[in-house]
């Protein structure tokens, strides 16, 4: 039996780096008081979401990981407290600017870097102004608490990314996001993004959990912006599932906090075997679908 705690943490996000990188620690601590082991943070939040606008300047915030104030931080935060923290940020790779997670393993070591493959292109989430599509793959990372795989905010609308995860043996899919209104489309988005990674979970029997920000955040018109004048509603509602896609765990749309699920990873690897839901995929048909009518 390997009994775990996982935490998906909720936060309002400001202007101010330092500011947020301590309320982040501040919910990271209580999550660890509540015995997490393994602590899921919101999607570049160290920041309010730069991507609403288009910013030539904004590219200065790019760092490698070594560098960034939030990855260097929390490794030391994960040291003391022994957690597993996957930290979002915005990293820079020589010419190149990425969307990316770095996981910090419970002894504040770096076990890698993942990098979002999918990249959104809406009004107001305008991702790909800033973000290279990730070259990463997708990863899963043996923690000393077991093995997750971490998908990225619009990754998490995508099967495949959960379903690679899977293959690759996690026993936890984690994702950071940052979403909320769409002032556009004019529609609430909110059930439709949990819905379909209630279906991940369900789909492979393992547990989701997604933390997401809170609060609005507006854009101030300037020359620099194309006088654009915006505003974002995040709507919350981080969430946990158990690994047959039921929420066990939620917040609402506009409170900051924690909130806590434990799982038996033992248990449900027997659950996964005995479903045999790997064991009958056909990759082989796959492949010959075109996507043509």
């Amino acid at each position: 039996m390997r009994e775990i705690t996982v935490a998906a943490v909720q936060m309002r996000c400001f202007d101010d780096v330092k500011k947020n990188i301590a309320n982040a620690e501040r919910l990271v601590r209580q999550a660890a008081g509540e015995g997490a082991k393994v602590i899921l943070l919101p999607e570049l939040f160290e920041r309010q979401y730069f991507c609403q606008e288009r910013q030539y300047d904004y590219y200065e915030y790019a760092e490698p990981a070594e560098e960034n104030q939030a990855v260097k931080h929390f490794t030391g935060i994960a040291a003391e407290l022994q957690v597993v923290l996957p930290i979002s940020f915005y990293e820079r790779s020589g010419n190149t600017m990425f969307n990316s997670v770095a996981v910090l393993d419970g002894d504040g070591t770096n076990l890698g870097i993942y990098r979002k493959t999918h990249i959104p292109d809406d009004h107001y989430y305008q991702e790909k102004f800033y973000f290279t599509p990730g070259d990463t793959g997708f990863q899963v990372f043996n923690t000393m608490y077991g093995k997750i795989g971490v998908g990225i905010c619009w990754d998490q609308w995508f099967p495949e990314t959960a379903r690679c995860l899977g293959l690759q043996g996690a026993e936890l899919i984690l994702y950071p996001t940052a979403i909320g209104s769409e002032p556009i489309l004019e529609c609430d988005s909110m059930e439709h993004w949990r819905r379909c990674m209630q279906g991940h979970a369900a789909s492979n029997i393992i547990p989701v959990m997604a933390a997401n920000r809170i609060g609005v955040e507006s854009v101030v018109p300037c020359t620099s912006n194309g006088n654009q004048s915006s505003s974002l509603k995040f709507y919350g509602s981080s969430f946990i599932t158990d690994n047959t896609g039921a929420v066990i765990a939620s917040m609402g749309r506009e409170e900051e906090g924690v909130i806590c699920a434990s799982f038996d990873l033992d248990q449900m690897m027997t659950d996964r075997r005995n479903w045999g839901l790997f064991r009958d995929r056909r990759p082989e048909m796959y492949g010959n679908i075109t996507g043509k009518s």
